[in-house]
């Protein structure tokens, strides 16, 4: 049990926020920072988090005649966008015109997500119409520079200071606040990605035109500018913080780490939760349980492919953002060396950025797996909803990134809190979380130094731990074909070894020590 100390807002500032409607996120960070806002609702936390409104929201797609994906914006939803209440309107000033904002507020409990929805010019409109799509650097950089500005606005007409605890910022593009609301002593930043992609640069003109600063080297990194100003960063695994300190080690002082987790009232199955409340939690129900939720997936796959049938398959589940150091190539090329076993079968989901051909290609050979071969099914507009059943329901998950490139993840403890064990990678939290054939699987090695993706050390490594990977795989298979007690045995631990380990309560708990206290029963 956990106490709250209300003094003293948290504020939050974060390009994506997931909450269970809309579109307006991305993939990881927007979940992760719309698990923290529902904790931190149901904790009792004045917590508020502060995002911009994506009128197109992200990208979905559709696939013309010869399977290729197209991507189009989105429509947020009218019931999301009804449950926004007005709560402030101003001018924003930037230089290249003024912006009207209208910041539109969703409640739960005591935690609020305040939206800043542009009302005019159309320009504005245009750079802040998707998530993380723009047409250039500069509509990128305004993108960032109207949510730093709308939150400085927004934060200096509705707070005292005295009342603000803490402003922490989200991934390096909320670094431009503290360049306009300068307060010391309340910023803190945590950083979500471990590659070199995470760490966007901006030219020194546009900031020099927008803020009056002139830094000394012409690109100037954003993750430097949020790690000056605040008082404490964050990494979001232990493996992540080895990493960050060999990157920045001239901010070594200031990092430490707290391990994402998973808002288990999000996450975790109503049966579940009850079976565990009743203390009846074992190998009998956990198979039971298991069995049940496969016939909810069976009618979900049924939407993309009739006539899908998981009676008696070993049910593989790989399902994330499709990007090439997630390493979606593996699950692919274990599919075609294995389609003789017509006892397994493959649920791919995920999606690309639009502007990532890697992403879009295996986008292509996914859809191209679904259409010939009948146990695979792929969930292209794979979202939070799809999600809570597709990482509850399989039998196995992969998690397959690059090792060193995978800041924490958090797909397998999903997976894990409902009964799901995962076969991983060594990298992220997964190292501190799963122990090799106890409550999961591992394969590959922990590697903490950045490998180029496209090098002949990264070739001879892929290869490598493809072969272990599919070794294991085939191992595991064998476990639940041939000792299915084994395999249990470890999808029950997976559950009871993780899930109080990954609660957001226990995240919250180290990010604002002083604001959630754990109490004695």
């Amino acid at each position: 049990m956990r106490s709250v100390n209300r003094e003293g807002y948290v504020i939050s500032i974060t390009p994506d926020l997931a909450l269970d409607f809309g579109y307006t996120y991305a993939g990881g960070l927007g979940v992760l920072e719309g698990d923290k806002f529902y904790a931190a609702g149901r904790l009792g936390m004045r917590y508020v988090v502060l995002s911009l409104l994506y009128r197109g929201g992200y990208v979905d797609y559709e696939f013309d005649s010869s399977g290729n994906p197209i991507p189009k914006p989105q429509v947020q939803p009218e019931d999301f966008l009804r449950v926004l209440k007005p709560v402030d309107r101003f001018t924003v000033r930037l230089s290249i015109g003024d912006v009207v904002v209208e910041a539109l507020e969703y409640s739960f409990n005591t935690a609020k997500a305040v939206f800043f929805d542009v009302v005019e010019p159309d320009a504005a409109k245009r750079f802040t119409g998707r998530l993380y799509i723009e047409d250039g650097v500069e509509e990128r950089f305004y993108k960032y520079t109207l949510l730093a500005k709308a939150s400085a606005e927004f934060i200096k007409r509705n707070f005292e200071l005295n009342d603000i605890r803490y402003i922490d910022l989200q991934e390096s593009y909320t670094a431009l606040l503290p360049l306009i609301l300068r307060i010391p002593g309340r910023y803190r930043m945590v950083i979500h990605t471990a590659g070199i992609w995470g760490h966007p640069r901006f030219p020194r003109d546009l900031l020099a035109r927008e803020y009056g600063y002139k830094f000394v080297e012409p690109e100037v990194l954003l993750t430097e500018i949020g790690l000056a100003v605040s008082s404490r960063a964050f990494a979001v695994s232990a493996k992540h913080y080895d990493v960050l300190l060999k990157i920045f080690p001239h901010f070594s002082e200031k990092l430490a780490y707290v391990t994402n987790g998973v808002n288990l009232d999000r996450w975790m199955r109503r049966e579940v939760k009850e079976v565990l409340k009743s203390n009846g939690l074992n190998l009998s129900t956990i198979e039971v349980l298991r069995e049940r939720v496969k016939a909810e997936l069976e009618d979900l796959l049924r939407n993309y492919k009739k006539d899908v049938s998981l009676d008696g398959a070993f049910v593989v589940v790989w399902a994330r953002r499709v990007t090439e150091y997630k390493r979606p190539w593996m699950v692919v090329r274990l599919i075609k060396e294995l389609k003789g076993n017509k006892r397994l079968f493959f649920v791919l989901a995920g999606k690309a950025h639009p502007q990532d051909a890697a992403g879009i290609e295996y986008m292509r050979k996914f859809r191209e797996l679904h259409m010939e071969m009948p146990n695979v099914v792929y969930i292209h507009d794979y979202d939070v909803a799809k999600a809570k059943l597709i990482l509850s329901s399989g039998d196995l998950l992969l998690f397959t990134p690059f090792s060193g490139l995978e800041a924490c993840g958090t797909s397998y403890m999903k997976a894990a809190v409902n009964g799901v064990p995962t076969l991983a990678s060594r990298d992220g939290g997964v190292l501190e979380l799963v122990v090799d054939g106890v409550n999961g699987w591992l394969f590959g090695e922990d590697i903490r130094e950045l490998v180029e993706l496209h090098s002949e050390e990264a070739s001879r490594i892929n290869e490598r731990e493809y072969e272990e990977m599919k070794a294991r795989f085939q191992e595991i298979l064998r476990i639940y074909r041939e000792n299915p007690e084994k395999y249990y045995s470890v999808a029950l631990l997976a559950l009871r070894s993780l899930t109080p380990r990954v609660s957001m309560s226990r995240v919250l708990g180290e990010y604002y020590p002083d604001v959630v206290k754990p109490t004695l029963l």
